[in-house]
């Protein structure tokens, strides 16, 4: 059977009552104790139908930041911010956290729809709410309109591609992880082989694909660049491919201005005029799909391990909010510690055989039936589904995409 049939005959596959969003990648279960995002309603039209949660320490300055977070397939709002540690450094550093969520309704398996036109063109779908959440922060938080960020990993990051591309004008700066450019998939075949190849493209291509994503013509938002080099679910090359397309956009040469390591991980960096970096690029030696974690510089710990939230020696969510510029002034009035989210981690088989949080993402249709209340997030009670691993494991094996 021919790879088109696979993807065709899996993207049909029904959506059964009782579903749980796991398939067959893993997510968190069910928490234990109580996370500090709180969900918020009523924040525009929100034609595609996500969650909003956020979380705003009790002691912030005049006019802060906004930090843009967008899990990965699987995972919830909560889980990945526990895992990665953002409110951590939101509460020491003194910012504002958004994070918008997927609901099963819109995609099974909680993957943010990066391929689908309908959900990545200004005004429209996912795209649009999140931008409508990003207003709602704004007007209720007096955030400065000239400090907002974004990051996401891996659908999350081709998310945040999405976002930095069709509203330019609204982020300062962006940083994807194990993520793919912008523009290169508009259905499910061509985004199963964009995660698989990473086809090069020539870098003008790349960069036209940004510009005419809306009517900005610059300034335009700062990006940095995170991928594990024994990625096997999203190709490693597509970090390439995200760094050619920003340099093009920047008007920044092909040959990067500075090269090194950070805690024994290469960084390639290019910078402005003004000596601002612009455009930098972190490859996490040896290390599979997921967000890299690790100690900072006085041995702080941001986040903790789950799936494809992986120990690599070098914390991620601290240098990418470094690199925003949140970093150099601490919250002179600490906040007590709120319970974090304590999560526990379910795979199945299929986890283990793929290693793939976003390969769902591919998968399944969309559909919008929104439910959305403001309230703490809530303790979901765990549900037995269907196996599907079986079903798209012998059908990736049929079309030579494993053996």
């Amino acid at each position: 059977m021919s790879l088109a049939k696979n993807v065709e005959f899996l993207s049909h596959f029904p959506k059964l009552n009782g579903f749980n969003g796991l398939g067959i990648y893993g997510r968190a279960a069910s928490p234990a104790g109580k996370s500090p995002l709180v969900e918020i309603d009523g924040f525009g039209t929100n034609p595609g139908a996500l969650k909003m949660f956020a979380y705003v320490p009790e002691q912030l300055p005049r006019a802060p930041a906004l930090v843009v977070v967008l899990h990965g397939c699987g995972q919830t709002a909560a889980a990945y911010e526990f895992g990665a540690g953002w409110s951590t450094l939101a509460r020491r550093y003194g910012f504002a956290l958004l994070m918008p969520e997927q609901q099963a309704a819109n995609n099974a398996n909680t993957c943010f729809n990066w391929f689908n036109p309908g959900d990545v063109a200004r005004g429209r779908g996912e795209a649009a709410s999140i931008r409508q959440m990003i207003a709602r922060m704004v007007s209720d938080h007096k955030i400065d309109a000239r400090r907002i960020y974004i990051t996401g990993l891996s659908a999350g990051g081709a998310m945040t591609s999405v976002m930095l591309a069709v509203y330019p004008e609204v982020f300062a700066g962006g940083a994807i992880i194990a993520g793919l450019p912008f523009g290169i998939a508009s259905n499910v075949r061509e985004a199963l082989g964009g995660m698989m190849q990473s086809t090069p493209r020539p870098a003008a291509k790349l960069g036209d694909l940004v510009r005419k994503a809306s009517k900005h013509r610059g300034p335009w938002p700062k990006v940095s660049v995170w991928h594990g080099s024994a990625d096997r679910t999203v190709n490693p090359g597509n970090a390439n491919e995200i760094v050619k397309q920003w340099l093009d956009v920047h008007g920044l040469p092909s040959a990067p201005m500075s090269v090194g390591e950070v805690n024994g991980h290469p960084r390639e960096v290019w910078w402005n005029a003004d000596g601002e970096t612009i455009v930098e690029s972190y490859t996490i030696s040896d290390m599979a799909h997921g967000t890299p974690l690790g100690l900072v510089g006085n041995d702080e710990p941001y986040g903790a391990e789950g799936a494809f939230l992986i120990e690599a020696g070098i914390s991620s969510s601290y240098h990418i909010a470094n690199f925003f510029g949140l970093t150099s002034r601490v919250n002179p009035v600490p906040e007590v510690a709120k319970p974090e989210t304590v999560t526990n981690v379910v795979r199945s088989a299929a986890t283990e055989s793929l290693q793939s949080s976003d390969l769902a993402a591919t998968l399944w249709s969309k559909s919008h039936k929104p439910v959305r209340q403001t309230k703490p997030v809530p303790h979901e009670p765990k549900r037995r589904g269907i196996d599907v691993g079986g079903v798209i494991t012998r059908a990736l094996t049929a079309a030579g995409l494993m053996k």
